[in-house]
């Protein structure tokens, strides 16, 4: 194990590593290396340059070869935010993860931006004083000092947008292993790419995959499906986009989650209970009370009742 300030490098296997990132500290989530035998492959950038930086630095030290291509796994800046250290490599995502790239993280103007962002860190800093729910100061805590690094690196910033698209399966083949990049649709975000080695057996999942995290859902039920594709899958390690290293269980808890948030809204609705009441009334299960999120369960309550809202 190699440690650095934002992150901790594992190896996985020979040519194969996982960068997972230290609460706080700018890498914000976790990335993947991968020597493909003549070329080498980084998955994700990070969530600043300069944590994007050390990702590079890093992947070319141990391998002693230069990256050729960085895989963007979806929109989120915590992903992607690193892409500017990655220019003179082939970057490649969804079209629909390069519409929202350059649609959302836009920078226009910087100083605007940097004031927005002063203020959202006020708001914040607000927040972790007037709560007395430890797991909802933890994650205010780590959602300021993330957002903290990104200011520290605004000036610097450039939004580097993805240069080959591909949309369902792109297969990228090496000297000595291949990769499979997969989207199967939009769960977290409007479009997940996940990155398959068949041979080791290995999944870098993104933000499909999270660990002991209320990770935000873009559409429930489509989320819900992508993972019943990836649990059919050979899959024996699993990097999520936050948390540990693990296994499928990790998928299995993932779904066991949406299900549980799709079979109570949908009971909901067939009761006619409003959104409100239903979000108010919800008892979280014990083996959610500690997973952390900024926004806790609720907000993944409100969207998965307003996925389900039958249509008139």
């Amino acid at each position: 194990m190699i440690d650095t300030e934002y992150f901790t490098l594992h190896s996985l296997c020979e040519g194969v590593y996982a960068a997972i990132a230290k609460p706080g500290q700018g890498a914000w989530s976790n990335a993947g290396i991968v020597d493909l035998g003549d070329e080498l492959l980084v998955f994700d950038a990070l969530g600043t340059p300069s944590a994007g930086k050390e990702l590079r630095c890093q992947a070319e030290n141990i391998t002693g070869k230069k990256v050729k291509y960085l895989i963007n796994s979806h929109y989120h800046g915590d992903h992607v935010f690193g892409n500017q250290v990655f220019m003179d490599t082939t970057i490649i995502a969804t079209s629909l993860t390069h519409k929202w790239c350059e649609e959302k993280n836009k920078i226009d103007d910087v100083e605007k931006e940097e004031r927005g962002m002063e203020h959202y860190l006020l708001k914040l800093n607000n927040q972790i004083d007037a709560t007395d729910d430890a797991i909802l100061k933890k994650s205010l805590i780590n959602q300021f000092n993330e957002m903290s690094k990104v200011l520290r690196d605004l000036h610097n910033m450039n939004i580097l947008l993805p240069s080959v698209l591909f949309e369902e399966k792109l297969i990228i083949k090496g000297a000595s292993r291949s990769v499979e990049l997969y989207c199967l649709g939009g769960g977290h975000s409007p479009s997940d790419t996940f990155m398959y080695l068949p041979t080791e057996k290995i999944a870098f999942m993104g933000d499909l995959i999270t660990e002991d995290l209320h990770v935000p859902i873009y559409d429930s039920t489509e989320f819900l499906s992508i993972l019943q594709v990836v649990k059919q899958m050979d899959i024996e390690m699993m990097v999520p986009g936050h948390g540990g290293i693990g296994r499928m269980a990790m998928c299995d808890t993932i779904l066991d989650y949406l299900s549980l948030l799709i079979q109570r809204a949908t009971e909901a609705h067939h009761s006619k209970i409003t959104r409100e009441d239903f979000i108010a009334d919800f008892e979280i299960p014990i083996q959610y009370q500690q997973w952390q999120g900024v926004n806790g369960i609720k907000a993944n309550l409100s969207k998965v009742y307003t996925d389900l809202q039958p249509t008139r």
